[in-house]
């Protein structure tokens, strides 16, 4: 069993009050998006369950504060802004799965999830699989799951024209004048036009205390092969590697077992007020772990943290601040995430294709990866990865060189060969 490592990998330079702001923004950023884009999945899996308001309100409650608790403690950990978020792709898979179990045989489906990672993240496993991944089919792999957010900033013109414009244009101005301050420029700016329009109204805003509900657990052979082993499945495909992709695609060498342990651990304890899975972010993590956060690689790991608090905050005030972030447009959070995750895209895509002899193989992960394909309930990044690997394996992987037999006859001592020339 492998030990955690007990000590940050790189040092942290001295902080200054200067240093708060990008990584604030990129990290508001980031939970906006997460909520604003797909925490509907969660409110439509209680409505199939059944849940009444205050199970809801507990289920906010445990999964945000969960995230946030345990994003700020890897970030400080480890140095890297180790950003945290609900399983998207299990909560998806819960919207028709709670339909057949009862809500306590769920919560012992959750359990039984989250123990499997805290064993995972201790077997120390995982961390040898991400590390045997080429770097250009990662990047290749990271460009392709983030492309539908880059298109989905252009695609809100036929929607929202002057929304997605008036961002669009200022995230162009505001990168020529300067760029430290593109995505919190148009952050501001869109909420201004919001709010200018009505379709915010922040006086309306009520806000009131979740108070967490404790569900005893139930375990039964339906719900653990028709909830936990797929949902164990779902998020370590859909969110666990490519999240730990992310990482490495901007030089964050932090091993992947405390965090799956960390998570996992988390999961297990808020399990039993409602939380599914939570896990490191993939999506909006990449928003935290490039330049818009900071200059400085070693001083990003604020943004983890912010994040965090983020969303302790949200867990605190419940269902509110949820339905809140809910109500945003969704041309706003499409056209902010797009143009926020920018800089990833081209980022990847540039690593992806720097190497001439794996350009292909990475185009093929690229590709694959951006097609979004769903086979037997796995998601797209899984499915994007193997076939990148195969395609590597099959166009990029050296081959043992055949030896030949002598003919018979042929006498098969070593003959006297010329005298190599010394290497220059």
């Amino acid at each position: 069993m492998s030990p955690l490592p007990s000590s940050p990998p790189v040092p942290s330079p001295a902080l200054r009050a200067a240093d708060l702001l990008h990584p604030t923004i990129a990290a508001l950023v980031s939970v906006i998006v997460n909520y604003g884009g797909t925490f509907v999945l969660v409110f439509q899996a209680a409505r199939v369950a059944g849940l009444g308001p205050e199970l809801t309100a507990s289920w906010v409650w445990s999964v945000s504060i969960g995230v946030g608790l345990t994003g700020i403690a890897l970030s400080v950990w480890a140095r890297a802004p180790i950003i945290t978020a609900w399983s998207t792709p299990a909560a998806a898979f819960l919207v028709t799965a709670l339909a057949g179990v009862s809500y306590p045989e769920a919560i012992g489906a959750y359990l039984a999830s989250a123990a499997a990672f805290v064993l995972l993240g201790l077997s120390g496993g995982f961390e040898k699989v991400v590390r045997w991944i080429p770097p250009g089919i990662a990047a290749a792999l990271l460009a392709g799951i983030l492309l539908p957010f880059g298109i989905g900033a252009f695609a809100g013109i036929n929607i929202d024209p002057l929304l997605a414009g008036v961002l669009i244009l200022a995230y162009l101005v505001l990168k020529r004048i300067s760029a430290r301050y593109a995505v919190v420029g148009i952050l501001l700016l869109g909420i201004a036009l919001l709010v200018a329009q009505g379709r915010i109204d922040p006086a309306a805003l009520e806000l009131k205390i979740a108070i967490p509900v404790f569900t005893a657990p139930a375990f039964s052979i339906n719900a653990l092969l028709g909830v936990a082993l797929p949902l164990f499945l779902v998020t370590l495909t859909g969110q666990y590697m490519p999240g730990m992709l992310v990482l490495r695609n901007d030089g964050y060498t932090t091993s992947a077992n405390p965090i799956v342990a960390v998570t996992g651990l988390g999961s297990l304890l808020m399990a039993p007020f409602g939380a599914h899975a939570f896990n490191v972010a993939a999506i909006t993590a990449a928003i935290c772990t490039g330049r818009h956060a900071h200059e400085d690689p070693r001083k990003r790991w604020l943004a983890g943290v912010a994040a965090g608090v983020f969303y302790v905050i949200v867990g605190v005030f419940g269902l509110t601040l949820a339905a809140l972030f809910m109500a945003i447009p969704a041309t706003f959070i499409s056209t902010l995430a797009g143009l926020a995750l920018l800089g990833a895209i081209g980022g990847s895509l540039a690593t992806a294709m720097a190497d001439a002899r794996g350009r292909e193989a990475a185009l093929v992960t690229f590709l694959a990866a951006a097609a979004n394909i769903q086979l037997f309930g796995i998601g797209g990044a899984f499915w994007g990865l193997v076939i990148g690997l195969l395609a590597h394996l099959l166009l990029d992987a050296r081959l043992p060189r055949r030896r030949t037999r002598p003919a018979a006859g042929t006498a098969t001592h070593p003959q006297p060969t010329a005298p190599e020339a010394p290497h220059v």
